[in-house]
């Protein structure tokens, strides 16, 4: 799900920075690229809808369909709707790998898990969207460790700004972790009114 768009650009259209590089061009511009960023711009409910829909997925670089498969499965569990899907995200492994600081950014965290650098209970998982679950530890192989990013990761050098999210026990210098429990909304660190998102969906 690798799109051509720059990555900071692409950030300025969302209104979110994607990457740590991003977060710098945003502070100098903090409007939408190109030369009627500064204009105003009507926005209907729908494009509202879009924008926020399309903000959550570019958080966790997935496409459309993946978008949809996880609303799917966010429908049929009880309880709000939106928290359950942001919930459903949350637990891919990719989004799990840049959470507990072996990735710094979800780009890298999906390209740990696609070239195998990546097992789930010492099985090797290549899937980005595999669905870790509550118990599962998750470590970087023996045979990847001494790879240049994980020495980084294990120095610290990809950990998340403030604290690692609750729901996750890491032990970098292992460069491992494990899922204790489900994540509840509230402690996942994604910009996103989730509402808006299932509105979207439920037209």
């Amino acid at each position: 799900m690798n799109q051509s768009r720059p990555k900071v650009k692409k950030s300025r259209a969302l209104g979110i920075a994607l990457t740590p590089k991003a977060v710098k061009y945003f502070e100098a511009r903090p409007y939408p690229p190109g030369e009627h960023g500064r204009g105003r711009k009507q926005n209907s409910d729908y494009k509202v809808r879009l924008l926020e829909k399309q903000r959550l997925r570019a958080q966790y670089d997935i496409s459309e369909r993946q978008m949809a498969r996880a609303y799917d499965r966010a429908r049929k569990v009880e309880g709000k709707t939106g928290e359950a899907l942001i919930v459903e995200l949350e637990r891919r492994l990719d989004a799990l790998v840049l959470r507990s600081g072996i990735a710094r950014t979800i780009y890298q965290a999906r390209q740990m898990v696609v070239h195998g650098h990546i097992a789930v209970n010492d099985r090797k998982v290549d899937k980005p969207s595999f669905r870790v679950r509550p118990g599962d530890v998750v470590m970087v192989r023996e045979r990847s460790r001494e790879k240049h990013p994980f020495q980084v990761a294990r120095e610290g050098g990809y950990a998340p700004d403030g604290e690692t999210p609750r729901y996750l026990e890491v032990n970098l210098q292992a460069l491992a972790f494990r899922l204790d429990r489900d994540p509840n909304r509230k402690e996942i660190p994604v910009i996103c009114d989730e509402q808006l998102v299932v509105e979207y969906y439920a037209r």
